[in-house]
């Protein structure tokens, strides 16, 4: 597994960015890569010859985005194989819990909602300072999360635009990601996406008209016999957590 300063150099490269936003797959903004078309082709020819002569180094990451005490999500990224996945972890569990993944295959993407993204981003920036250029930690995560009838998606999208401009090279006029990029696989308005919630805070989505566009996600209603369900227990601490950062909730008594 490459190292962390490896992604922070690829923050800037719209080759690492054609990847990662399935661009380069026929994904939204495909359209515009224009000459990086040819040069992402040659990566992989590249690619398939060092997997041929056993070469292992690859843009794979685990990145821990602290929220507060402790409470991270967690990003698992493998470029080359296309894979990414949304975690949890809290203090006293040992393994992060999976929220979500996406890839070319079996994607279950949507994980979060945009009030919730933006939470948790918000408690990233105020817990680590400098760890992160501006825009990074939205621009990666919000892969994950999804608008619906009563978001403010043009605020959605405008935040993720100006986070992936604030990681645009100066001077850089080719392909570059944009928010109605993100938008194109994240708009679930008027499509009978319907929430529900519970007296303990979980929130997931109800079930669906058979004929209804397909929301793929894993966050389905709590159930206490099922040991691989969604994780909405740890969820809801790393979001307690978030927004006692942000200074949205007060810290408990005792804490």
């Amino acid at each position: 597994m490459t190292t962390l300063s490896a992604l922070h150099e690829s923050l800037d490269d719209p080759e690492f960015w054609a990847r990662y936003t399935y661009a380069y797959a026929d994904g939204p903004g495909a359209d515009r890569l224009g000459e990086l078309e040819d040069l992402l082709d040659d990566d992989e020819d590249e690619d398939e010859d060092e997997d041929e002569e056993g070469d292992d180094d690859d843009l794979s990451f685990d990145v821990d985005f602290e929220v507060g005490a402790g409470h991270d999500v967690v990003l698992s990224i493998d470029v080359w194989a296309d894979s990414y996945s949304l975690g949890v972890a809290v203090p006293g569990v040992d393994e992060p819990a999976e929220l979500g993944w996406d890839d070319l295959a079996h994607w279950h993407p949507h994980a979060l909602r945009w009030s919730e993204l933006d939470l948790i981003v918000r408690a990233i920036s105020a817990r680590n300072p400098g760890q992160w250029p501006p825009g990074a930690a939205l621009a990666l995560l919000c892969r994950f999360a999804a608008v619906f009838d009563d978001d403010d998606v043009d605020g959605a999208v405008a935040a993720v635009d100006e986070a992936y401009a604030a990681l645009r090279p100066e001077h850089w006029d080719g392909y570059w990601p944009r928010g109605t990029d993100w938008l194109d696989r994240a708009d679930f308005r008027g499509k009978d996406v319907r929430w529900q919630s519970d007296e303990a805070g979980n929130r997931w989505v109800t079930e669906r008209d058979a004929d209804a566009e397909p929301f793929y996600s894993i966050r389905l209603a709590p159930d206490p016999g099922a040991d691989d369900g969604f994780p909405h227990g740890l969820l809801r601490a790393v979001l307690d957590a978030a927004a006692v950062t942000v200074g949205d909730r007060a810290e408990p008594d005792g804490a």
